[in-house]
């Protein structure tokens, strides 16, 4: 038997079953693992219960706030939140375990350097290395941000770098980061439409155009060979389309201003 040690593990899933195993498995060390499905049509939910893990379905409330409802049902001091796709490699489980185990522990979290493995590469550069982010907190000391996208974990008080990562196997397949662009770029556009941002598409087109130079050459990604180059090009059109529709939205509010 594995032996448990007092750790919640956060998880918001929808139609994860090609991910969630080997997810599950990385964090078999935890007492409670909460997974927040958000209408799986695949067997997401039935390898959660298999596993033994508390699942709810609970429709879809935006990035932060699907995790925060996750977070809420977590019920030990420390919680750990992990994507679908995100592994716990073994070097940073006993790390993971030093830190729960010691109940003099004061400091409120801890940030991982997250490793990206992209079409059969880890990325090294590019923006991706070290891709630092907090992930594991005291439950009573830290919340989700209730971003609609690009959500993070505030946490009041200290936050202690670790050098022990999070293996990330970002999804490869070019349609269906294709269909991630459509959607993160719409969500990011109506978040900034929401706190009064202008865009253009003439500025949607430099924006990607400087984005594509940033992180093909100042970010090195030039030496992430083929990967590389992918990543930068669809950094560039996810940043495109996000201020193209933002542009968009600017333009149906003013003709609704005018009454057309």
């Amino acid at each position: 038997m594995i032996e448990k040690i007092p750790l919640s593990v956060a998880i918001i899933t929808k139609n994860e079953a090609d991910n969630l195993p080997d997810c599950l498995k990385s964090i078999d060390f935890a007492e409670q693992v909460v997974v927040v499905d958000s209408g799986s049509t695949d067997d997401t939910v039935k390898i959660a219960s298999e596993f033994g893990c508390e699942v709810f379905i609970e429709p879809w409330r935006g990035f932060g706030l699907q995790k925060q409802f996750a977070l809420d049902k977590c019920r030990n001091k420390w919680i750990l939140v992990l994507d679908a796709d995100e592994r716990i490699p073994s070097e940073t489980a006993i790390i993971i375990k030093g830190i729960v185990s010691d109940a003099s522990e004061s400091v409120a979290g801890y940030s991982f350097p997250r490793k990206n493995y992209f079409q059969g590469r880890w990325i090294r550069h590019s923006g991706w290395w070290p891709d630092r982010v907090v992930r594991l907190f005291q439950k009573d000391r830290g919340q989700m941000s209730p971003a609609k996208v690009h959500e993070s974990i505030v946490v009041n008080g200290p936050v202690r770098e670790l050098d022990v990562p999070i293996e990330h196997y970002t999804e490869s397949r070019l349609s269906q980061i294709l269909l991630k662009i459509d959607h993160y770029s719409t969500l990011a556009a109506q978040e900034a439409f929401d706190q009064g941002r202008k865009a253009s598409v003439w500025s949607a087109a430099l924006r990607a155009s400087l984005t594509f130079l940033q992180d093909y050459f100042l970010k090195l990604g030039v030496l992430d060979g083929a990967q590389g180059f992918t990543l930068a090009i669809t950094d560039s059109v996810n940043k495109f389309f996000k201020y193209a529709k933002l542009a968009e939205l600017n333009r149906q509010a003013k003709l609704n201003r005018h009454g057309r």
